[in-house]
Formats: structure tokens, C-alpha cells, sequence
């Protein structure tokens, strides 16, 4: 019964055993969740009531995978560490395989151009699920990488080569980007050489500029971003709706649920769009609250990787808060016309059961790596004393 209890959330009744980092982790990490299912449901309900004549169809179906990822989560965080990363390059090798699948013409469906879930009744987006075990993989690689042969480096390499590359051929040009920035940044909370970082960046850099080069599409969103205004019924029409939403809250926003830009102006509204919406129904205010639940999370983040003992799970701390507070300041960057268009959801908040699912996984395996940093459970030592001596305990951090 008490292992069944730690599976349900809010009926795990050990939480008030952990350490302060991973209750505070936990806390905002629902604070997070609670606020996007309130955007997502005034974001999502004209969308839903024009498609399905139910406004609350993207609403109740988010509703469903939440309960799934808090499933998760609670599965998670009351796992050791050292289990979930002896398993997690299976789930690498596993969603790579699919993601490569995706790329096969009638099992692959596209969004928007991009062939990122696979059909079937439930679909998955291996792009997505992919990320928590790729930053847990990524850290045991460079955490240990002066011990491992360059066979071994070269092999895990390739894998996350192949990773960002069967991404881009998506094309899904901003998650290979966002999975390619998250290994280098691990790499760098590693200490690897400059010379390989850099090498590295630069070649980043110049694939990214070869995907942009070749693919028309992306090219144009470039060119629109620098002045969406010149062609603002065309390419540049979905960020100037964006910065149209963003500037209509002004300082107190127009109100929850008044939001005019959702009303089937603003494209894609309910995902890449969501924070428009936010910024529009809370204004300046709400934009900075919820910049200040983000700067929070990423402070908790840095702290928890700051008092890990062991480096390999200080780079998973680190990994996971860019792919959760990364990930969204490039969402809210987008939307605000500081970066190119580019179809990146906001974690927590967008409407898809694959990047909440991900989003709580990746939250768990944070609150999960806080809380082995800082506890201890005492622990016999099996040896031999001579009779009538009263065995020993010790405490080891755990």
C-alpha cells in the first residue's frame, strides 16, 4: 500500500522527508503546471470550439496526459538515479529507432511540413520523448569521460550525432538545436578541452546554416523575422500576430479568457504560440511572474548541481534545467520576435502529451538527483566483531 501511495500524486507521504532543494523543486514544479493548464484552457478553447464544436476538447485530452505524466514523475522521483541511468541509453537506442521511423513515408505524419509523430491511435513524438534520457546519457559520457577509451567516445558521439541529424531530417530544425546546445552545454559543465568545445560550436553552427540554406521554408522565416512587417499576410504573419498579442496586454493584460488574438488570428495558439496568449490576458505583470517562476526554478537547478558530490549527477542538474528553462526562454524568445520563428513549445504549458510527459519526466529525474545530494539513510557495515561488542552504524550519502 505505501508503494502504491508513492505512485498517486499528492499522496506520497514521503515527501516531507526530503531535502528542501527537492520539495521547493517539487512545489514549483506543480506552481509551473498550474498556471499552464489555466493559459492552455483560455488558449485552446476557441481553437477546439471552431474544429470540434468543444472548447474544452484540447483541455480535457491535456488533462489526460498530465495524469500520466504525474504517474511519471512520482515513478521518478522515488527511483535512484544510478537505476534509471543503467537503463536509459535502451530508451536512447529505442527512440532513435523511432525517430528514424518517422522519417518513413506512411508511418511518419506531418506537422506543419515536419514528419514528427508516428501514426496510431496514440501518437508519439520521439523528438520530444526523447531529451530526459539523452541529458542523463550525455552526463554519464562526460562525467566519466577521462576514463572511458576513445572507442567509447566516439561511439556515444555518434549516437548523439545521429540523434540531432535524424531531428534536423525531420525537419524539426529548433529541437535539434535545443539537443545539440544541451550536450555541448553538459560537455562544457564537464570541463571538457576548449579546443573540442569549439570545434564543435562551430560546426553546429555551420550545420545549422547548411539545414537553413537548403530548405526554402526555413530560409524565409529567417528573412521574415528581420522585418515581419514587410510581408505581414505572409511569411512574417505569424510572429507580427505574436507581437501583436504581446504588445496588446500592456502593463495589467486584458484579463483572463479576454484574449482577442486567439480568436483563429493567432496561428497555433494552444503550442507554439501559448505565451503570446499569456502575454496578452496577464500583460507586463504576468510576464514577469512567470519570468520570476522560471529564474527560481533555473536558481534551485544551479543549486542542486552546485552540492552534488558526484559529477555525474551535477551535469544531469545542469542538463535538465536547460532543457526546462532553456527551452522556454527560446519559446518566449520566439514569440517575441527576438529569435526566428521556429515551432518550439513552452513545457508545462503547451497543449501535447509528448512534451508533458517529457517535461515531467525531466522535472522528476531534477528533484530526484536534489534529493540524493542531500540526504543520507544510515546503513549496517557487515563485519566480524568480536562477541559482546555491540555493532556499528555509519551514514553514507545516498
Amino acid at each position: 500500500m505505501k508503494v502504491i501511495r508513492r505512485l498517486i500524486p499528492f499522496l506520497d507521504d514521503s515527501v516531507n522527508s526530503w531535502a528542501l532543494e527537492a520539495r521547493l523543486l517539487r512545489w514549483m514544479t506543480m506552481l509551473w503546471l498550474f498556471i499552464g493548464l489555466i493559459v492552455l484552457f483560455s488558449a485552446s478553447y476557441p481553437v477546439a470550439d471552431a474544429r470540434y464544436k468543444d472548447g474544452l476538447y484540447y483541455f480535457g485530452r491535456q488533462l489526460m496526459w498530465v495524469v500520466v505524466g504525474l504517474f511519471g514523475f512520482n515513478i521518478v522521483v522515488n527511483t535512484p538515479i544510478k537505476r534509471i541511468s543503467g537503463i536509459s541509453h535502451w530508451f536512447i537506442f529505442f527512440f532513435l529507432l523511432l525517430i528514424f521511423v518517422t522519417l518513413i513515408p506512411g508511418l511518419g505524419k506531418s506537422d506543419l511540413g515536419a514528419a514528427r509523430r508516428l501514426l496510431g491511435p496514440i501518437p508519439i513524438q520521439p523528438s520530444e520523448l526523447i531529451k530526459p534520457f539523452l541529458v542523463i546519457q550525455s552526463a554519464r559520457l562526460f562525467g566519466q569521460w577521462d576514463k572511458l577509451t576513445w572507442r567509447i567516445r566516439f561511439a556515444w558521439l555518434a549516437v548523439f550525432g545521429m540523434v540531432v541529424l535524424g531531428i534536423l531530417a525531420q525537419p524539426n530544425l529548433s529541437t535539434a538545436a535545443l539537443c545539440g546546445m544541451t550536450i555541448w552545454l553538459i560537455a562544457l559543465g564537464a570541463g571538457l578541452p576548449s579546443k573540442y568545445l569549439a570545434g564543435t560550436a562551430v560546426g553546429g553552427v555551420m550545420l545549422a546554416g547548411m539545414s537553413i540554406g537548403f530548405r526554402e521554408y526555413q530560409r524565409k522565416r529567417v528573412m521574415s523575422f528581420l522585418n515581419p512587417w514587410a510581408d505581414a499576410t505572409g511569411n512574417g504573419y505569424q510572429l507580427v500576430q505574436s507581437l501583436l498579442a504581446v504588445g496588446s496586454g500592456g502593463k495589467m493584460g486584458a484579463g483572463f479568457g479576454q484574449s482577442q488574438q486567439k480568436l483563429l488570428y493567432l496561428p497555433i495558439q494552444d503550442t507554439d504560440f501559448i505565451f503570446s496568449v499569456f502575454a496578452e490576458e496577464f500583460g507586463f505583470i504576468g510576464c514577469m511572474v512567470l519570468l520570476t517562476v522560471l529564474a527560481i526554478y533555473a536558481t534551485l537547478g544551479l543549486i542542486v548541481a552546485i552540492k552534488a558530490t558526484n559529477q555525474t549527477y551535477r551535469l544531469i542538474a545542469i542538463g535538465i534545467t536547460v532543457v526546462m528553462v532553456g527551452q522556454s526562454l527560446l519559446h518566449i524568445a520566439v514569440t517575441t520576435g527576438a529569435l526566428p520563428t521556429t515551432g518550439l513549445p513552452l513545457p508545462l504549458f503547451s497543449y501535447g502529451g509528448n512534451s508533458m510527459i517529457s517535461s515531467l519526466l525531466a522535472a522528476g529525474i531534477l528533484i530526484r538527483v536534489a534529493r540524493e545530494s542531500n540526504e543520507a539513510e544510515v546503513v549496517p557495515i557487515n563485519t566480524q566483531l568480536p562477541r559482546g561488542k555491540r555493532r556499528r552504524r555509519t551514514t553514507t550519502a545516498r
